[in-house]
């Protein structure tokens, strides 16, 4: 089979395109034709071989095949998988633990990572869905929901009226996050780059900023909820911007954002009303799953997608992330 290897970290045009073997499913795994797969920032983490990456790969990837999100159809089961069988067409998520290798025709997948694909998903859509829509849902109601989370006290999730802002609100969780928070009835300002204003004011945005022009942590406006897919300034800054009961969550960012998050959030969140923090995310959580699978069929949530590249254009598909001018998601298919 084909497949996209990283044998080193580096650059995208360190990926090859290779034959490789075709893998065999355990007893409680199923063989997963791949139709479609989309790239999340975890896929450049890995390959630029980042300080989160590199507890796994010191020295090299520990993943040769990267890719999490992937929709497609069982071609063969695990004689201990109860719940699927060849032909059913699914969605899922394979990173961490399970280990990644989406950009391949075909991938062996943990029956307990499977959901059923809705029949009126197309499988580039679905494949955008399962790591990115999944953080977004999980980080806007996760805090107070019955998932676990990490350094945030209970909340309860967004209310509605609430002031919401989203930063980073263009790209892959961003723009189901405008999505989710607006289907909680929730008053949402989105901010990202001037090329996306238009689009996220199609995705039901009430506010945008560009972030070129207006610093909206000094603009005096305060906020009931911040979700920071890209944070960049020091926590304090945040602080400024939420209301008095308000929380910050983290999503994304530079190391020094979310070790301030990490170590300073549960610290802050002690001194008074205001919570900021990390919420820990569950992979293929099915409470999640079944939302937005009802979120979509209801047309709260459509998965945006940017771009879609073949399986041979994958590093040429990772430099567009890197870049970050991507609109939403970006979705590889299988020639």
């Amino acid at each position: 089979m084909k497949a996209i290897v990283c044998t080193k970290y580096g650059a995208p045009d360190v990926l090859e395109l290779r034959e490789v073997e075709k893998p065999t499913p355990n007893e409680d795994e199923a063989l997963v034709k791949v139709h479609a797969a989309s790239l999340n920032a975890a896929d450049l983490e890995i390959l630029r071989g980042t300080w989160s990456a590199r507890f796994t790969g010191p020295l090299k990837p520990m993943h040769k095949i990267l890719g999490s999100d992937i929709a497609g159809r069982i071609e063969a089961v695990g004689r201990n998988v109860k719940h699927f069988r060849p032909g059913d067409e699914i969605w899922g998520d394979l990173s961490f633990p399970l280990g990644f290798g989406a950009f391949a025709e075909y991938v062996c997948v943990p029956e307990n990572a499977l959901r059923l694909k809705p029949a009126s998903m197309t499988f580039e859509e679905a494949a955008a869905v399962p790591s990115a829509a999944v953080v977004a849902l999980h980080n806007l109601r996760g805090v107070g929901s019955s998932s676990p989370s990490f350094l945030l006290s209970d909340r309860g999730q967004i209310q509605p009226g609430q002031k919401v802002l989203i930063n980073g609100a263009g790209g892959g969780v961003g723009t189901f996050a405008v999505q989710i928070a607006k289907s909680f009835g929730a008053e949402v300002t989105g901010v990202d780059s001037p090329s996306k204003l238009d689009m996220l004011r199609s995705l039901g945005a009430d506010h945008v900023i560009d972030y070129t022009q207006e610093d909206f942590t000094k603009s005096g406006q305060r906020y009931d909820f911040i979700l920071d897919v890209v944070a960049s300034r020091s926590i304090f800054d945040y602080k400024r911007a939420l209301s008095p009961s308000g929380v910050f969550v983290v999503v994304g960012g530079s190391l020094a954002a979310i070790l301030q998050a990490f170590l300073l959030g549960p610290v802050l969140s002690m001194t008074g009303n205001k919570k900021m923090g990390i919420v820990m995310l569950k992979p293929n959580n099915k409470e999640d799953l079944a939302i937005l699978e009802e979120l979509f069929e209801t047309g709260n949530v459509v998965p945006i997608i940017d771009r879609r590249y073949p399986l041979s254009e994958t590093a040429e598909a990772l430099q567009l992330l890197e870049e970050g001018h991507a609109r939403g998601k970006i979705v590889i298919t299988m020639e």
